[in-house]
């Protein structure tokens, strides 16, 4: 990569490698954590709902307790069933992983403004420094200046082949 000192070191390279990892954000990484996100929230919503249901029917049916055997069982298997569910809810931390989702794509949708804000600026002086935000783009994935290169490269090729490119830009979540 050339270095024009003039230009605050920006070149059309750079600005093509910048795009081209943010393709494989929006396209890889921002669709899966929003896939995953609303996956988490679903289970979230569905457990919700069904371990207080449980609890009621447990509730409701111990005071129909009796000699049948059938009339014992629902309280009991319903109140079991339900501290499964709560467990699971709160132990497993639903509602965190739908958070953790739901932040992670919120991240690469910042990381996805700010280097369009940075390449949209037509005065390459104004523009923080080329290497300087190019390594903090790297560190912000979780991967080298190198890595953070070869993954544009991969995936320019990738998309001139009309392939989808088989790894996400972030190495961290």
């Amino acid at each position: 990569m050339e270095i024009n000192e003039g230009n605050n070191g920006w070149n059309l390279e750079l600005e093509n490698e910048m795009k081209e990892v943010i393709e494989v954000v929006k396209r890889k990484d921002i669709e899966d954590y929003e896939r995953l996100g609303n996956i988490a929230l679903k289970i979230n919503k569905s457990l919700a709902i069904l371990g207080p249901l449980l609890t009621g029917i447990a509730a409701i049916g111990s005071s129909f307790v009796g000699d049948e055997m059938l009339v014992n069982f629902v309280p009991a298997f319903s109140g079991a069933l339900a501290t499964v569910v709560n467990t699971f809810e709160h132990g497993g931390q639903v509602g965190m992983v739908f958070e953790m989702y739901r932040n992670c794509g919120g991240f690469f949708e910042l990381l996805e403004e700010t280097v369009e804000e940075i390449i949209e600026e037509k005065d390459l002086n104004k523009r923080e420094n080329d290497e300087v935000f190019e390594m903090k783009i790297a560190l912000q994935l979780g991967r080298s200046v190198m890595q953070m290169r070869e993954l544009a490269s991969k995936s320019d090729v990738y998309r001139m082949e009309g392939r989808e490119i088989d790894e996400f830009a972030n190495k961290l979540f």
